[in-house]
């Protein structure tokens, strides 16, 4: 079985010649990096990737992390790899190296977790959620906060989380209950019960920072009344050293379907009247720099979903090349015929290069988002960076369900090419199933997404930052209009970009009407048709490039380069055309799931 997380060809065709990344290091702020740095990052990724983390994902599946008297003891096997993955700095890649990160641009550090992500999920989460806290720390953290806890969460020396969810407040975090008390001091006495908590606790490190949502005394109520408190497992002295222990207890983890390496914990805060927090930001506006994590979260939760895609994928793809099974359908009659690799077989193809689309087009998409943070902080003028921040805020919703959502498929799709091993443990795909699943659940469901994206982000700034998407979309089928060969996908394309921008100004009116409820009950089919514009932009800006770079390109290139082409003329005529038909369901604006009787439903 080849151990194989990434096609790094086409990895490098999404840099190189599609987000043209080396311009990057004309600008002052990346002018030390070149092209070789970036590769030679790569490189190790994968290094580090394939020989030391993903050998893990089996072993971890079988046997996971474990809660024993109050603690929780991670598998053995990630001692090493977690070791490794702080050596290598690996945790703040894209941070300044003033504040203890590497410095890359985004781009380049999202295409390296890509491997790391894809080696395993469950082991990367235990340093990635540090990364996390120390961000809000830089943001918003005293320069005491920074110096007690920063560079120990930007190294993986301590872990962090994100402190969210509990049992009677998930979705509707405005109902907590979680309490601060002042102490006089500038220390909070927390009080309260949180669940489902990623990396709540672990023994890879000698200390966790978790930030905590919590209601100080007399705060309103709902979300307008949360603040937010940084929480250490243990008290951290003024010299940095460890204290007491801070009254944090876990009371359990969860026995999951799937990532069964990443402990999710249940824990305690306060349960003996002595755990102190402290504020982080300003009293009554945590949500805004909780939000600042979710949005960083959201956007790598959909980059999990498109490398579960690649994977899964490239799984499928070797096991069809070596597994021989029926005759060629040409041969079907003749009794001598040898049998075939099952890539022969037309519904298997069909079923690759469904997989194929979306794997490459959501890799496109993903670091394409991650440039948009590049080129934001390279801006010449606020225009240019009002541009760049508009389209990533525009993003982000679909990024995080529509990948996390046909991650998930291509999954299941790869399961199916495998046929009845596909469903066994000798393989690796039905663990990709279950270890994938999560992401459309992770931080915000995605049915929040597609509410986010009607309620908020398609108005913002009026509307400005969707109608500069579509003028983006348009830009790449006008330049394949001059391309005979690729003129009728962009035609295609076109029609897309007409009929999306009409759903949402019918789905926008709808909203702001008396039929509110039909409208959000729309909104879910309507961000994944978004998401499939945003596949076939991104496929046919892939064709672009390669019709025009095919006649001259060597052997191997113009295989590569066909199959761009190939590619999306498969998505865009097959799957948008069905997209097509999603918007006319949309436009309809069918009203009964609003309207029936709750008794209707049954039961």
């Amino acid at each position: 079985m080849a151990q194989v997380i990434v096609d790094r060809r086409d990895m490098d065709f999404v840099l190189y010649e599609q987000l043209n990344i080396e311009e990057l290091t004309k600008h002052e702020k990346f002018a030390d990096f070149n092209k070789k740095a970036f590769d030679l990052m790569l490189n190790e990724a994968r290094n580090l990737a394939v020989k030391e983390i993903l050998p893990t994902l089996r072993e971890t599946d079988v046997n996971g992390a474990r809660f024993e008297n109050g603690k929780v003891l991670v598998p053995e096997c990630y001692r090493r790899p977690y070791k490794l993955l702080c050596e290598g700095e690996w945790i703040a890649m894209s941070e300044d190296p003033e504040v203890g990160g590497m410095g890359f641009p985004a781009t380049v550090a999202q295409a390296a977790l890509e491997y790391v992500i894809g080696a395993s999920f469950a082991f990367a989460a235990y340093g990635l959620a540090g990364h996390g806290t120390g961000k809000m720390v830089e943001i918003f953290g005293t320069d005491r906060q920074k110096k007690l806890y920063l560079s120990k969460l930007y190294s993986g020396e301590w872990g962090g989380t994100m402190v969210l969810t509990e049992p009677e407040a998930g979705s509707d975090v405005g109902n907590l209950i979680t309490s601060a008390v002042p102490n006089g001091d500038g220390s909070y006495s927390i009080s309260g019960n949180k669940i489902f908590i990623t990396c709540g606790e672990q023994d890879l490190v000698p200390n966790i920072v978790h930030p905590v949502l919590a209601r100080i005394e007399g705060a309103p109520k709902g979300t307008k009344g949360i603040s937010l408190f940084l929480v250490p497992k243990y008290r951290v002295n003024e010299d940095g050293s460890l204290g007491e222990l801070n009254d944090v207890v876990c009371t359990g983890i969860e026995e999951k379907m799937g990532l069964h390496g990443s402990a999710t914990c249940a824990l305690t805060f306060g349960g003996a009247g002595k755990c102190r927090g402290e504020l982080l930001g300003e009293a009554n506006k945590g949500m805004r720099v909780m939000f600042y994590m979710m949005n960083e979260a959201r956007l790598a939760v959909g980059a999990i979903g498109q490398v579960n895609a690649s994977t899964a994928y490239l799984y499928a793809l070797d096991y069809a090349r070596n597994r021989v099974q029926g005759r060629d359908l040409a041969d079907f009659l003749n009794p001598e015929a040898a049998p075939v690799p099952i890539i022969r077989h037309p519904d298997v193809r069909r079923m690759l290069l469904w997989m194929k689309a979306h794997a490459e087009g959501m890799r496109s998409l993903v670091l394409y988002g991650a440039n948009c943070f590049d080129k934001e902080a390279l801006a010449k003028d606020e225009k240019e960076k009002d541009f760049y921040k508009g389209m990533a805020e525009l993003l982000t919703p679909i990024i995080k369900s529509y990948c996390s959502d046909k991650g998930f498929d291509a999954c299941v799709q790869a399961v199916q090419i495998y046929g009845g091993y596909g469903y066994t443990q000798e393989f690796p795909v039905e663990q990709l199933v279950r270890d994938s699943k999560i992401n459309s659940i992770y931080e915000g469901t995605n049915g929040i997404q597609a509410m986010d994206l009607l309620g908020r982000k398609l108005g913002m700034k009026g509307g400005a930052y969707f109608m500069s998407f579509l003028a983006e979309v348009g830009k790449v089928a006008a330049e394949a209009r001059k391309t005979p060969a690729l003129a009728p996908l962009a035609a295609r394309v076109d029609a897309a970009v007409t009929k999306l921008s009409e759903t949402a100004m019918h789905l926008g009116k709808t909203a702001m009407s008396e039929k509110m409820k039909v409208a959000f009950a729309h909104a879910y089919p309507f961000l994944n048709a978004m998401g499939d514009v945003c596949m076939a932009w991104m496929l046919l800006w892939r064709a672009n490039i390669s019709a025009a770079k095919l006649e001259a390109a060597k052997p191997k290139d113009k295989t590569f380069y066909d199959g761009q082409i190939k590619t999306a003329a498969f998505f865009i005529e097959t799957v948008l055309p069905v997209t097509m038909g999603a918007m006319e369901s949309i436009l309809a604006s069918g009203a009964a799931a609003v309207e029936m009787d709750e008794a209707s439903f049954g039961g």
